[in-house]
């Protein structure tokens, strides 16, 4: 049982663990064109990560995703999976990247003991993935996920957002790609976490609408049963049995009520929300001889803080002063 339980009653068991702030796209729904990242000191060590994630699952946190910016650009991330594993008490490392640098690196995250891969992906043209991404990559991309596949991992997402205006032409191809490869599709609306500040609610592509172009260009899709009740998406099969494809709605529908996650930043920040206004450094306490009893008292106040939702299209909503590269995804 969780200590990590709120004041609406929610139970938190998933810690999301940004390793860094840099990345080899710009993708416009995340990142400015030109950012300035943190030095290197301020980012936490890997020992520092597991200490932090020792005293996190006495309290509860029983699965990790590590995210960035992009993961696979800090130097030897397998050496903290292989870490983070032999913790008592976590039952799962997953690791969120856009793929660039996977072809190289997934059998060195498979042996280590990365349970499960989320791979940004969100077009199949060459043309759309540099307008949404500002770089080119789109084969390297392609033959990470090969790779994945090649190093025997069985769960592999794609994450595609969805931006009216600019990825519709992208939703059918991608739904079949996945399809045929046998990868889980997941579509993700577009959030207020853009460094420029682009997003509007205009631009917001929902999942309602995204399903209706697959149900008219490609067949019907019948609703599933939530495999993890703490799970962002609402999954949904083809009725013709291939494939499944999730949505993760958190704008036109937010799933606040069911979230189990906490977050920790790469500068050792903790948050309790995406979206959140504050944060609780533990950095601080790491580099100052705070005690585990510390970090743990953190860990439980930025738990009792947290909102009952995050208040998208509410008069009163402000969006973080930190973009999603700088939380992590």
């Amino acid at each position: 049982m969780t200590q990590l339980v709120d004041r609406f009653g929610r139970g938190h068991t998933d810690l999301r663990i940004s390793v860094t702030d840099r990345c080899n796209l710009r993708c416009t729904y995340c990142m400015p064109a030109e950012a300035v990242f943190r030095q290197r000191e301020e980012l936490l060590t890997y020992e520092e990560i597991s200490r932090v994630v020792a005293v996190a699952t006495r309290l509860g946190i029983r699965t990790i995703r590590l995210t960035g910016g992009e993961p696979l650009v800090r130097r030897d991330l397998p050496r903290l999976v292989r870490m983070l594993v032999t913790i008592p008490g976590i039952v799962e490392v997953a690791v969120t990247t856009n793929g660039l640098l996977l072809a190289e690196q997934a059998g060195l995250l498979a042996a280590a003991g990365v349970a499960r891969l989320n791979v940004s992906l969100d077009a199949l043209s060459d043309e759309a993935f540099e307008r949404i991404t500002r770089r080119r990559g789109l084969a390297a991309v392609l033959a990470g996920l090969e790779a994945a596949r090649a190093a025997g991992f069985r769960s592999i997402r794609i994450n595609a957002v969805s931006i009216r205006g600019l990825t519709e032409a992208e939703i059918v191809p991608l739904a079949r790609f996945c399809r045929e490869a046998g990868f889980h599709l997941r579509f993700i609306e577009f959030m207020p976490l853009d460094a420029e500040q682009a997003w509007s609610d205009e631009r917001v592509l929902s999942g309602d609408e995204v399903r209706e172009i697959l149900a008219r260009e490609i067949g019907p899709l019948e609703p599933l049963p939530a495999a993890d009740p703490g799970q962002p998406a609402t999954d949904w099969r083809w009725a013709d049995g291939d494939g499944l494809v999730g949505f993760i709605d958190p704008v036109t529908r937010p799933f606040c009520e069911r979230c189990d996650r906490l977050r920790l930043t790469a500068d050792g920040q903790f948050r309790n929300c995406l979206f959140s206004t504050s944060e609780w450094d533990v950095r601080g306490l790491l580099r100052s001889g705070g005690s585990d009893e510390a970090i743990a008292a953190a860990l439980l106040a930025c738990v009792a803080a947290k909102q009952a939702a995050h208040g998208i299209g509410s008069p009163d909503f402000a969006r973080p002063a930190r973009a999603m590269y700088e939380i992590g995804g």
